[in-house]
C-alpha cells in the first residue's frame, strides 16, 4: 500500500465542501434528478411479504437472478448480446475492476492504459503491484498502432480503457478503433477491460458498438447503475467469458460474499417497473444543456491558446491551458474566486501534464454553471 496514494479528487471534495464554492470537480450525478419516489417505492416492495425476509438473507455471490436478467436485457438492447449467466453483480463497477485486478494481476504484471485515464483505475492497479504502461491517444481515443507496439514490447496482462465519454477527457473511441483493438486482443490473447459507466449518457451522435462485441472471449465489460440511477445503491456488474467469470465469483466470495441483497432486490423491482429509458432521456436533456453552457462559456473565459474537448456525452470537459501553467497552483487562485476543478496531473501514469484540468458539467444548474465559469475566468486572468 505504500505505493498507493489517496485519490486527490476525493481529498479535494472534502476540502471544497463549502456552500460558497461552485464545484466543477467531482463526477457526481445531479441529485435533484434522482428518482427518489421510484427508488423509495422499489425498496418498499422489496421489503414487503412474502419476499421481504428473503431479501434480507444471505444470497448467491453471482447476484439476484432477476436483476441479472434485467441488466442482461438492457445490454442486449444496446447491441451487446448478454444473458443473466454472463453477469456478476458487484458493489458498484469499481468493485468489478478490483475483482478483475485481483484475478488477473500480480506484482510486476503489466497493465496498458490510455493516458490520461480514470484515476481510481490507476489506484486499483497500483494496489496489486502491477506496472502501468501508458498508451498514446488522441481526440479519437486510444491509438491501435500505439497499443500494438506496447503489447509487443511490454506483454501486458490486460488493457484498460473507458471507450465512451472517457473520464477525464470526455473522448470517445472511434468505431474503427474499437474493431482494431478487439482484433489485437484476440490476436495476442490479451484481456481488455472495457469500463462503460457513461455510455447511456449520449447527447449527440449515434451510439457505437461496445468493444466487447468484436471480442467477446477477450473483453471484460464493466457497467454501473450509478450514473443513470443512483450511485448510493452501489449496483454494478461485470460481463465476462465463462472461463473467467467463475474465478471472479470466487474472488468476490473472499471479498464480501455478495453485494447487498436488499439493494439488489430493490434495483430489480425498480428496473422491472420503471421506464428507465424515459428517465435516461430526461437526464440526457438536462445534461446536454449543461454541457452546452459550459463549453459555450470556455471561449469567453479561457486564455488564448487554450484547447478543450467538446464531448458527445458523459460528464467531463478536459482543458489544456497554454504554456507552463501549473493547474495545481491555479486551483488555489480559483478557490479564492469561489470555484473548483480537478488538476489534470493526477490522471497520468507518470509525470503528468500540469497545464491540464478536468471540469464536470452535470452537477450544477445552468445559471450556477454560468456563474462558476465567470469565476473561473477571474482565476484565469493573466494566464498566458
Amino acid at each position: 500500500m505504500k505505493h498507493v496514494e489517496s485519490s486527490p479528487v476525493r481529498d479535494l471534495l472534502a476540502l471544497i465542501d463549502r456552500p460558497e464554492v461552485i464545484s466543477f470537480a467531482g463526477g457526481l450525478p445531479a441529485p435533484e434528478l434522482f428518482d427518489l419516489d421510484g427508488v423509495r417505492a422499489a425498496f418498499h416492495e422489496a421489503l414487503c411479504e412474502p419476499v421481504g425476509r428473503r431479501n434480507l438473507q444471505y444470497a448467491p455471490t453471482e447476484g439476484n437472478p432477476e436483476l441479472r436478467a434485467l441488466v442482461a436485457a438492457r445490454l442486449s438492447a444496446r447491441g451487446l448480446a448478454t444473458s443473466g449467466g454472463d453477469l456478476l453483480i458487484t458493489t458498484g463497477s469499481q468493485q468489478g475492476l478490483t475483482l478483475v485486478a485481483a484475478a488477473l494481476l500480480e506484482p510486476g504484471a503489466v497493465v496498458a492504459v490510455e493516458e490520461p485515464t480514470y484515476l481510481a483505475a490507476l489506484q486499483c492497479f497500483r494496489m496489486t503491484g502491477a506496472r502501468i504502461v501508458p498508451v498514446a491517444g488522441d481526440e479519437f481515443g486510444m491509438i491501435p498502432a500505439a497499443l500494438e507496439e506496447v503489447i509487443k514490447s511490454e506483454k501486458p496482462s490486460l488493457v484498460y480503457l473507458v471507450p465512451t465519454f472517457a473520464n477525464p477527457t470526455g473522448r470517445t473511441l472511434s468505431a474503427d478503433r474499437r474493431v482494431a483493438i478487439a482484433g489485437l486482443a484476440v490476436a495476442h490473447g490479451v484481456w481488455v477491460v472495457e469500463d462503460d459507466p457513461y455510455g447511456e449518457l449520449r447527447y449527440r451522435g449515434e451510439a457505437l458498438p461496445a468493444v466487447a462485441v468484436g471480442a467477446p472471449s477477450r473483453v471484460i465489460y464493466l457497467g454501473s447503475f450509478s450514473k443513470v440511477g443512483a450511485p448510493g445503491l452501489r449496483i454494478g456488474w461485470v460481463r465476462a467469458p465463462a472461463s473467467l467469470l467463475r474465478t471472479l465469483v470466487i474472488v468476490k466470495q473472499a471479498a464480501d460474499l455478495h453485494t447487498s441483497t436488499i439493494d439488489q432486490a430493490a434495483a430489480a423491482v425498480y428496473l422491472g417497473s420503471v421506464d428507465l429509458d424515459a428517465h435516461v432521456e430526461v437526464l440526457r436533456g438536462v445534461y446536454r444543456e449543461r454541457r452546452d453552457v459550459m463549453v459555450g462559456a470556455l471561449p469567453l473565459v479561457a486564455p488564448d491558446g487554450a484547447v478543450w474537448t467538446d464531448p458527445d456525452g458523459g460528464m467531463f470537459v478536459w482543458v489544456r491551458l497554454p504554456g507552463a501553467v501549473d493547474a495545481g497552483e491555479l486551483l488555489r487562485v480559483a478557490l479564492g474566486c469561489g470555484v473548483a476543478f480537478v488538476p489534470g496531473e493526477a490522471f497520468f501514469v507518470g509525470d503528468g501534464d500540469r497545464a491540464t484540468l478536468r471540469l464536470s458539467f452535470v452537477g450544477n444548474g445552468v445559471e450556477v454553471i454560468r456563474e462558476g465559469m465567470g469565476r473561473l475566468g477571474e482565476a484565469l486572468v493573466g494566464v498566458e
